[in-house]
């Protein structure tokens, strides 16, 4: 696809699958979710994992809160927080932790920020879309671009089918997954 049109590409992919998000049902949602979840938890790099960084998901995406806490049982759950232009990661020690006072609506948990980026083992990146190419395509803030183009940790991305292309617009600024799962 031609950079010079990238930025209208993106927005006019994000109005289409903004729709088509709005016709998935609650019931379609959740068990699209379950089913992605179910092959994260087979996956090889998650079974290994000791610290994996997730999302607390909003209505629209890729339903996390459930797996969110049942991971942490066992393994270190880092959420991001959005600090001015950057994600800053916390770890969630419960739901009575969490806040969604920001700007934007999304669940985040207070506590001190988690620095060390080594020692996360998997990230599971919600996005607008994802290509065959494990390109993704965010929301258009690009905090995650930012934050996981220094993390080099295995980073699969979660969708549900009606998001994943052939080929989306990406640039040199777009971080690719190392795996996508879609459902």
């Amino acid at each position: 696809m031609e950079n010079k049109d990238i930025f209208q590409q993106k927005n006019e992919l994000r109005r289409k699958i903004r729709k088509l998000k709005q016709e998935l049902s609650d019931e379609g949602r959740k068990e699209k979710s379950d089913r992605i979840f179910a092959a994260i938890r087979e996956h090889p790099v998650f079974q290994r994992a000791s610290v994996v960084m997730m999302y607390w998901s909003l209505p629209d995406e890729v339903q996390t809160h459930k797996y969110v806490e049942l991971f942490s049982k066992s393994k270190k759950i880092l959420l991001p927080v959005v600090k001015d232009d950057e994600l800053e990661l916390r770890e969630f020690r419960g739901r009575e932790f969490m806040q969604s006072d920001n700007s934007l609506g999304i669940g985040e948990p207070d506590g001190e920020p988690f620095l060390n980026m080594d020692e996360i083992d998997m990230i599971i990146v919600p996005g607008v879309a994802f290509d065959r190419n494990n390109n993704r395509m965010g929301r258009g803030k690009a905090y995650y671009d930012r934050l996981l183009k220094n993390v080099k940790a295995y980073k699969i991305g979660v969708c549900f089918d009606f998001q994943f292309l052939d080929e989306i617009p990406c640039d040199e600024n777009d971080v690719k997954m190392d795996k996508v799962l879609r459902a």
